[in-house]
This record gives structure tokens, sequence and C-alpha cells, in this order.
């Protein structure tokens, strides 16, 4: 039956049902508001599971495509060429899945969820917290199953728009501060994104469509019509000149692919982050309320990574591998000067900040490998680090709320009081550094490995940054679990139900995915043998 519904917008969409109900109850009914976030975040979950289970990797998603036209506008010429009844401008609808998105879907989905379970610590204004919550993983589901460029756009925007209020409402001491860097940050990136989407669509999202009384060029942002004008320009250029009467539009020259290919890398360079684009997420990290981090770091800086490869990569990959070097070089700063930062950290929130630059870095260097072990190494790396963030800024949400600080001189000795969240932290930890076994050591050891192929020294230098990992790691968890504790933590309570449900889920998917990962490498491997194929056609091989 669901095969039969547009399974897209319903996983999109279903969380706006959630903020419906929301409207009609009352602003002081806490319990029955949070019970309907949560269920209005479960259900795209269960859709989700839904889809993965029917996606078929070998045809990439395309049962599943939705398209219809959403706005048209007419585009005023003064001579229409020979045969051209109207020049169009067109707004698609386009949602669709592939091995690349179907994943962050996934982790969107689950990591919403066990966010709402842990808004249990709001403690005011909770209807209109539930209302942009949900509201935001609308935007971050729409991110990642968009397929028009004006319609990606949107989806961003709401959730730059909904992030701005949650940290700015709910967040702690300078939350207007962060709110304002985020914005400012975001608002930046979000500017050169549309600008070198306007190029794409100017210079190369132009198709014919003939019908019995009419033949109109339409410029549009849809996805695949790009991909296609860019894989085989010559088409387009040997067809449209014979329609216009020897006027050729198609302008996209290496100087536009250059400038649009350094735009959007700064855009989503700015969103991941890649250094020094990177001091609004500390403010972010230590200021936001600990289940609009865990959505932060878990599934926000992955639009960064996803739009850079889907739209820098996958449309200009003869300009990302001539940047190969460049990117992985990025790479190495982000893992060294990352690791390096969370050594020296006495707040556990700016360790754990610190180190998601350092493990965004792995992606880069995954993606500078231009190879499919490599790649599918930095989406792995996505999903791992997302679990695993999102995981570990819960633990500390729970333990700032009982003891009112996160400062690690400050912390010890939580395993006696707190023996079950001290164990999830200890784990987490354990996946965050690499252990074999858990998610964390997959999309090392597959991005690294990638990379070594083609750039043997950078990889060398890059281990150098994973082996700090374990030191900062093993030197935070331990300071908080073990030595001396202070008297007063005596009398705290371990994890309650709500608290223990999401730490269990996120940990049992991080445990999934370290000992049978082909769980995910599966889905992934047909959308990247694509892309290298295409990759191999356009360079040459």
């Amino acid at each position: 039956m669901l095969a039969d519904l547009p399974v897209l917008s319903l996983i999109t969409f279903s969380p706006l049902l959630g903020i419906l109900v929301l409207l009609f109850l009352p602003k002081q009914r806490s319990r029955l508001l949070k019970v309907t976030a949560i269920a209005a975040t479960l259900l795209p979950l269960i859709l989700t599971f839904w889809l993965y289970a029917n996606y078929h990797p070998e045809v990439g998603g395309a049962e599943f495509k939705e398209l219809s036209t959403w706005v048209e506008v007419p585009v005023n010429k003064e001579t229409l060429a020979p045969g051209v009844t109207s020049y169009m401008l067109e707004f698609q609808y386009h949602m669709g899945v592939d091995g690349l998105s179907l994943p962050l879907v996934l982790l969107t989905a689950l990591v919403s969820l066990m966010a709402a379970l842990a808004s249990v610590h709001i403690k005011k204004r909770w209807k209109s917290f539930y209302i942009w919550f949900l509201l935001l993983e609308v935007g971050m589901l729409g991110v990642f199953l968009a397929r028009d460029l004006m319609l990606f756009f949107v989806f961003f925007e709401l959730t730059l728009i909904a992030t701005f209020f949650l940290i700015g409402i709910w967040g702690y001491f300078n939350r207007e501060k962060a709110a304002n860097k985020f914005l400012i940050y975001n608002g930046l990136g979000s500017a050169l994104m549309l600008m070198a989407f306007v190029m794409l669509i100017a210079t190369a999202g132009l198709t014919y469509v003939q019908t019995d009384n009419t033949a109109s060029l339409i410029y549009s942002g849809n996805y695949e019509n790009l991909l296609s004008n860019l894989t085989n320009p010559e088409a387009l250029v040997n067809v449209l000149p014979e329609m216009l009467g020897g006027n050729n539009p198609f302008y996209l020259t290496d100087g536009v692919k250059w400038a649009v290919f350094i735009l959007l890398l700064i855009a989503f360079g700015i969103k991941l982050p890649i250094f020094p684009f990177h001091t609004w997420m500390l403010k972010v990290h230590t200021e936001a309320p600990p289940a609009i981090v865990m959505i932060h770091s878990g599934v926000l800086l992955k639009m960064g990574a996803y739009g850079l490869l889907r739209f820098g990569i996958f449309l200009f990959p003869e300009q990302a591998r001539e940047w190969a070097v460049v990117l992985a070089v990025l790479g190495v700063i982000n893992i060294i000067y990352g690791a390096l930062l969370a050594m020296v950290q006495k707040e556990f929130k700016l360790v754990l900040a610190y180190s998601s630059i350092s493990h965004m870095g792995i992606v880069l260097l995954g993606i500078a490998s231009f190879n499919e072990i490599g790649l599918q190494g930095a989406v792995f790396q996505l999903v791992s680090h997302g679990l695993i963030s999102a995981l570990l800024f819960l633990i500390v949400g729970s333990l700032y709320e009982r003891t009112g600080t996160t400062e690690i001189p400050e912390l010890g000795g939580l395993a006696r009081s707190m023996p079950f969240m001290s164990g999830i932290l200890l784990v987490a930890g354990m996946a965050s550094l690499g252990l074999p076994g858990l998610s964390g050591f997959i999309g090392e050891f597959l991005s690294l490995l990638g990379l070594f192929d083609t750039m043997k020294w950078l990889t060398v230098i890059a281990t150098i940054g994973v082996i700090l990992t374990a030191v900062y790691v093993l030197r935070a968890v331990l300071a908080i679990t073990y030595g001396a504790m202070p008297e007063r933590f005596i009398t705290f309570k371990d994890a309650r139900l709500i608290e223990a449900v999401p730490m269990i889920a996120l940990l049992a998917f991080i445990v999934l995915l370290g000992v049978y990962p082909s769980v995910l490498t599966d889905t992934l491997q047909h959308s990247f043998d694509v892309l290298i194929n295409q990759l191999n056609a356009r360079v040459g091989g």
C-alpha cells in the first residue's frame, strides 16, 4: 500500500501532523506536548525504515521519484527563436532518493527521535520549542530528499531559521550571541550557495519541451537535467543551435564551472565546517540546549558534506579532482587542528566540538581520494559520527542536568553513582577514537585506505590526528568517570528510562555498523559506481 503513496513527501512532511496537533494543545500541558512531539518524530522514522527495506540500489531509488511543476514563470523575449513558442523559468517539486541520501535520511529520522526524547530537559515554552523542533526536522529531511536546486534551498533555509530560534530562546547564558553568530556565518554560506545555484540554472539548466502545439525552452533547477547537461554538454550544444537559429545559449565555460565549484566549496565548507570557518560551531556546541546540539552535530553538519558531494563533486568532478590535493590538505588541517585543540580543553562540550572538526576532516580525506573505497568511507564517517556525537551530547545533557557543569576538573568518579551512564560514555568514547568493532573504525579506515592509494604522505600525517584522538578522548572520559568524586555527586541518580532508551538505541546502531558495515556500504556502492564511471568518462580515466 505504501508503494502507491508519495512516500518521500510523507517522510518529509509527516512532522507537520505533530505541529497541527500541538497548535490545539494547551501550552501548560507539558507532558502531553512532549508525548505528541515524540510521536510526531516516530512516524518519519517508521516510514524511513520501510523505505530502506524496499530500496533497490540497482535502480537508484527511481521507483520513489516524485516530480511536478511547482511554479512556472514566463521569461519575456523580444524575439522568439524559430520553432520556439515560449521561454519559461520553472521551479519544480522534485523529490528523489539514492544511495547517498537514503542513509542520511535514516540518520536524520533516528537522531530526531532521540533528540525529542532528550528534550525532556527543556524547562520553558514547551509548545513553541516542539513546533520549531518539528519544523527543523521537516527542513533536514527535505534537504536530503530534494532534487530541485530551489527546493533544496528552501529546505536548507528552513533549517537555518528553526535552528536560530531554538538556540536563541532555549540555549544557555550566551545563547543570543551563539544564535547570531550561527545566523551570520550560515547566512553568508546560503548567499554563496544561492549565487552558485542561479549561475547553474542560467547556464546548465536548459531543457527543450515539445508538445502538440508548443515548443518551450525551460530553465529549471532539476538536478537530473543539470547532471545530464554537465555530463554530456555536447548534446545540448549541438541540438540547441538548430532550434534557436544558430544562437547557442549554453554559456557554461570552464571559468563559470570553476566559479560555481568554488562558491559551492565555500558555502558547504562553512556548514561542514572546514577550517577556518569553524568558530561559529564552537559557540553552538557550548550554548545550544543538548537536544539541539544532538541534531546540530549529528545531522546539520552532515548537510554541508552532503551538499559538497551532491552538488560540488557529482556535478563538477573534473574541478574537484584537480583540487583533490587541496581538499586533502584541508582535511588534514581539520584533523590535526581539531585534535590538538581538543587535547587542551577543560570544558567537555568544547572537547566534543573540536572533535567534530577533526572527524569532519576524515570526511574530506575520503572525498579527496576520488575512489569508491574513500567515498564510501566519507559517507560512512558521516553516519557514524552522527550517531556517536548525538550519543555523546545526549550524555552531556544528562550530566549537566545533574551536576550543573561540564567542566572536566569539576567532575570525576561518576562511575560510582552513575555506572550505567558512565559505561555508555566509555563505549561512545571508544567508538569516537575508532575502536574496531564499533562504527567509528570503519569510516576512518575506509577513508584513509582510499586516500593512501593516491596521497600516501598526507595519509600518514592524517593518522597522527587519529592517534591524538585516543589521547583527548581517553583523557576526558576517564577523568569524568574515574578518580576522586565530589561528595555532592554521591546522591546523584543514574539515567532515567527516558534517557536510557535513546542511549541504548544509538549505541545499538553504532555496534551494528561496526560489526556489520555492509548494511550501509551495500546501499552506497551503486551511487559511487555511477560517480566513478562518470568521472572516468569525463576526465579520461
